[in-house]
């Protein structure tokens, strides 16, 4: 019923995929940690690319009134952090090197033409990636952090850190009723939940291609156009592990220990799965 508010409605409308991505083989291995340093830093570049492109949309609807109730820039925004991660892992020449596969490239001009044409479309962009930052997210930077060995400061998971959210739990139900309160009619709605169903799949695209772009050992797709050079950070720094998964990803890990191969393919392909489910994860956490 559309009578329901349209945070509700989305959780139900996106049931499916989530089922789809969350009964994949695809994120078991991450979750035992096996993810190289390579297959991160391909995946922290396509989601440059992707927020660059959200926030750019989320900018120029910030005072229209089908998004203007859930601009959170502080709170949320996630553009200068993947930065920070990206000088981090490539050097100040970053920019030069980072790719960008075809099918984050399909994800990027999707947001553009969301945010230009159909602005009340946006919502179901920025819920279903930031709540899933806020959710799922918050398992996998712990995960990234022990397996990639990433020092205990910070560094290299940016991304994952939300300065401005001092209660993610609170602040999500903060975000749901703003989002609740947007006004719109019964077809509205039903466009915005397509949309969501939508950004999962394009979700899932982008780390397919990515596994695609590893097996094939590439490096480059499509480089930004170099601006200012930013601060080099040095990656050889101490080594310190960070905490371990919940106890529902233990179990989920113990539960398909026997199931798993390990070849570098099949982790590869494991952890980009889990990485795409991460959004799903987000918004069924609560």
């Amino acid at each position: 019923s559309m009578s329901k508010d349209l945070s509700e409605l989305m959780k139900e409308a996106t049931k499916e995929v989530h089922e789809q991505a969350e009964n994949t083989p695809f994120m078991k291995n991450f979750q035992k940690g096996q993810v190289s340093l390579h297959e991160f830093k391909l995946v922290t570049a396509s989601l440059y690319f992707i927020y660059s492109a959200l926030e750019e949309e989320i900018e120029r609807n910030k005072n229209n009134p089908v998004y203007a109730p859930v601009y959170f820039p502080a709170e949320l925004h996630r553009k200068a952090a993947l930065e920070e991660d990206l000088e981090y892992f490539y050097g100040s020449n970053w920019r030069e090197e980072i790719p960008c596969p075809e099918a984050t490239k399909k994800y990027v001009e999707r947001l553009h033409y969301v945010g230009k044409n159909h602005p009340e479309l946006l919502v179901a962009h920025a819920y279903t990636r930031y709540l899933g930052d806020l959710s799922g997210g918050q398992v996998l930077k712990k995960i990234a952090q022990k397996a990639l060995q990433l020092p205990s400061t910070g560094e290299g998971l940016a991304f994952f850190t939300f300065d401005g959210v001092s209660n993610a739990t609170k602040f999500k139900q903060l975000y749901r009723s703003r989002m609740n309160a947007l006004e719109m009619d019964h077809a509205t709605k039903k466009r915005v939940l397509e949309e969501a169903k939508k950004a999962f799949l394009l979700n899932i695209q982008v780390f397919e291609a990515l596994q695609e772009l590893v097996s094939k050992g590439q490096e480059n797709g499509c480089p930004v156009q170099p601006t200012a050079e930013l601060r080099t950070r040095n990656i050889n720094r101490p080594y310190e592990h960070g905490l371990v998964p919940g106890k529902e990803s233990e179990r989920t890990t113990r539960k398909h220990m026997d199931m798993m191969p390990a070849t570098p393919l099949v982790r590869w392909i494991l952890a980009l799965g889990f990485l795409a489910t991460t959004v799903a994860v987000g918004l069924f956490a609560m």
